[in-house]
């Protein structure tokens, strides 16, 4: 029986890209996938299309720019240097299935040849992505927006990561997404790590990213003094070389903070398992912030650690109903000291048991089931 060619698309280097990583695991069962990335070839694509990482995938060029801000988006969609290398890396090549990852994806997807079904796994609520940024709210919000009114109703699979952003997706585009989380295969050979006497050991790991607010989670362990460290383990991100020199002066000044390299998604697990709490202070900037339900809330778990969130309205959800941590009620370093001044250790072990209890629950069992549902669908398999 031939397999299906299968095309995987992200404007990400799917090798660090947990989400994608783990998607390609359920494709490559269903057929011979060839990736179409930055970066170098996942270990489960057969073939693979290098983007160059210096070409962006929104078109910001002049020309570019001056046709968003002219709503031509029509005449601008396959305009961005990143679309155009990867519409010639395909080439005339067909396939079976295409995998859009983000909406951003979606032009390129229907350009290519063989007339294949097409799934668009949505990351997040596409049309707000970065709305914090004044020129991305004003440029390219509307582009984003148009690009979901123009292809989502055509697409044969879609996905996002919760309820929240699902029922966005309904309302505005008439569209109805299945539901894949960020969660993480179960780890289990893992458990809690047991105290250590007099130190509560705070760790945070991701993107070093303008807007995660990084820095507020420095300034609260200094506060906090002795009883509390920091260990960091993060990617530098690929457009903020300045921002990365900044938060390395940033840290080097602090004597309770550790800089690690980051480790690869299969490794985090194991990584973070020393520490007590994993800590997230997102601000609210954009609704993706305030729907947020990331990749590392199931790291956490998956570490068995505790865990302090700033409210967000579905990581509230989880961590009240199972016991897992603590919810500040704002973003800045003080809401951390307070939370933490108001923790006792036990408590901090007892978030840590909580996370082992429902490690296997909340692994990512669910989500390969919705994913492999809609590969049989779409291959025939």
């Amino acid at each position: 029986m031939t397999r299906s060619r299968i095309l995987c698309i992200s404007f990400s280097d799917i090798r660090s890209d947990a989400r994608v990583l783990r998607q390609l695991d359920v494709l490559a069962r269903y057929g011979d996938v060839t990736t179409l990335s930055y970066g170098g070839r996942p270990d489960a694509a057969v073939d693979h299309l290098e983007i160059d990482h210096n070409l962006p995938s929104l078109p910001q060029t002049l020309p570019g720019v001056v046709k968003l801000a002219l709503r031509r988006f029509s005449s601008v969609v396959l305009d961005a240097p990143a679309v155009k290398s990867a519409k010639e890396l395909l080439g005339q090549r067909e396939f079976d299935l295409v995998v859009a990852n983000e909406a951003r994806a979606l032009p390129v997807a229907f350009e290519v040849a063989g007339s294949p079904k097409i799934w668009c796994d949505l990351h997040e609520w596409a049309p707000a992505e970065r709305t914090h940024v004044l020129s991305w709210r004003l440029l390219v919000a509307p582009f984003m927006h148009w690009v979901c009114a123009q292809y989502l109703p055509r697409v044969d699979a879609a996905t996002t990561i919760n309820n929240s952003i699902a029922e966005m997706y309904s309302d505005q585009f008439g569209v109805r997404t299945e539901i894949v989380r960020n969660a993480r295969p179960f780890v289990p050979e893992l458990s809690p790590s047991p105290a250590e006497h007099g130190r509560i050991r705070l760790v945070h790991s991701g993107g070093a990213v303008p807007g995660r607010n990084i820095e507020a989670i420095i300034d609260a362990v200094d506060t906090l003094g002795e009883g509390y460290s920091l260990d960091l383990f993060l990617i530098p991100s690929r457009q903020g070389d300045a921002y990365w020199q900044q938060l390395l002066n940033r840290i080097s000044r602090s004597p309770r903070t550790t800089l690690h390299a980051a480790v690869p998604p299969d490794e985090l697990p194991t990584a973070l398992n020393p520490y007590d709490l994993g800590v997230f202070l997102l601000p609210p900037h954009t609704p993706n912030h305030r729907l947020m339900l990331p990749n590392k809330f199931f790291d956490f778990v998956q570490a068995r650690l505790g865990m302090v969130y700033g409210t967000s309205i579905e990581t509230d959800r989880l961590i009240t109903e199972y016991g897992l941590g603590l919810i500040t009620p704002g973003y800045e370093a003080r809401d951390l000291v307070d939370a933490l001044r108001a923790t006792t250790p036990e408590q901090v072990q007892g978030f840590k048991r909580a996370a082992d209890e429902v490690a296997e629950q909340m692994s990512s069992d669910g989500d390969v089931s919705v994913a492999e549902r809609i590969m049989r669908r779409l291959t025939g398999g």
